[in-house]
């Protein structure tokens, strides 16, 4: 039996957060918004995921010292290496909350993952 999930919407899981963390996390859903249009928002994982097509297209979280965007697959060329300084793992992007967030980029990334999808 699958466990409960520990939020039961998109909006309460950023509730959980404190202003100035809820904010940044309101533009990053935003930015993955304007990336997949036609995206359907759930909890998975307890973390909010955008779907497309009812699959997982991007989890966004937000943890203690950064937010984090997954899956997120290798691109070619140079998208991929304005990308790169952001992973931590293979399929993990970090940003730190102590530095400005590239909402644009965030953006860019959710419609390449469209993209690849089409």
């Amino acid at each position: 039996m699958a466990a409960t999930p520990k939020y039961a919407s998109v909006d309460e899981y950023l509730e959980s957060f404190p202003p100035e963390r809820r904010e940044v996390l309101e533009s990053v859903r935003a930015a993955i918004h304007r990336g997949v249009p036609n995206g359907e928002e759930r909890i998975r994982y307890d973390m909010p995921a955008v779907m497309l097509g009812g699959r997982y297209a991007i989890h966004f979280a937000g943890w203690k010292q950064h937010l984090g965007l997954y899956p997120v697959p290798r691109f070619d060329g140079p998208f991929e290496a304005e990308v790169e300084p952001h992973r931590t793992k293979t399929d993990t992007l970090s940003f730190p909350w102590s530095r400005p967030v590239p909402y644009d980029l965030i953006e860019r990334i959710s419609a390449a993952i469209v993209a690849l999808r089409a």
